[in-house]
């Protein structure tokens, strides 16, 4: 099941934000071929956000061929991504990583810079493709 946490301040509008964490849920293996997501109302009920804009992220999910909506019985992921599992022994060096970083005074945007710069680095082909998108701010959707 995945925990969506929305971050209103982002700048990131709402849909794409359960549409990027989804994503990780699957490329974590914490969602699986075959597992359902959380209904629109559950999604709601936790987040307070309009049941339209879950249902717009579960589109663009479907659009995409990651999730199947099967009437009736709900929203069901279709396929898996990449090859990071949630238990992977580079999850535990990342998360010592990340730690260090944190205890010598970087803040959260400063972690995220470094290890973004490191990424492009060695892994600059996909750079362009993997940026976030973001919406305006008055997008409330």
């Amino acid at each position: 099941m995945v925990d969506y946490r929305i971050d209103r301040r982002s700048g990131v509008a709402t849909y794409v934000q359960i549409v990027q964490q989804t994503k990780q849920a699957i490329r974590l293996g914490l969602l699986a071929p075959g597992d359902k997501l959380p209904t629109a109302r559950e999604v709601v009920e936790a987040t307070a956000v309009n049941p339209n804009t879950v249902l717009k992220a579960y589109r663009e999910l479907e659009r995409e061929g990651l999730v199947e909506a099967r009437r009736g019985l709900g929203t069901f992921v279709r396929r898996s991504l990449g090859a990071a599992p949630a238990d992977s022994p580079l999850r535990a060096e990342l998360e010592d990583w990340a730690a260090r970083a944190r205890e010598s005074g970087l803040e959260r945007e400063d972690v995220a810079a470094l290890f973004t710069a490191v990424l492009e680095t060695h892994c600059p082909e996909q750079a362009a493709h993997s940026a976030p998108a973001h919406t305006p701010q008055g997008d409330p959707s």
